[in-house]
């Protein structure tokens, strides 16, 4: 079992910034992959951004990369989600998943095994 515990969610204006954090503890992998994923209201599950265990490889969904970074403390086992420029349309509940093997690639989400449990991000216009 893995345990996901995100937080740094809030509200904040258009330009803002904000950092989720996704602390992770039970059982893990070295070859594991970490995953930010966000949902609106009416919408599919989104893929962010994901990194690898060691933190060495991140991926991320083309129009967000350059305003969101993902980055992993290994100390900690935890990952960051330095979202800038924030955007009206980047409003969502935010979601941390760990997966092993990933099948479906790192963008589905039916590859990840375990999901935190959410946390808000409201951008205001």
């Amino acid at each position: 079992q893995v345990q996901l515990v995100e937080s740094g969610g809030g509200l904040v204006q258009a330009g803002g910034s904000l950092r989720l954090s996704c602390a992770a503890s039970g059982r893990t992998f070295s070859h594991a992959l970490m995953g930010w994923f966000r949902q609106a209201p009416g919408n599919e599950r989104e893929f962010v951004a994901a990194i690898n265990w060691s933190g060495s490889t991140t991926y991320y969904t083309a129009s967000m990369k350059g305003r969101f970074t993902i980055s992993k403390d290994n100390a900690k086992d935890t990952v960051y989600l330095q979202m800038n420029s924030l955007k009206p349309e980047d409003t969502a509940v935010y979601y941390c998943a760990f997966g092993v093997g990933v099948p479906f690639g790192q963008g589905d989400p039916r590859g990840y095994d375990y999901w935190g449990q959410g946390t808000q991000v409201t951008v205001s216009s």
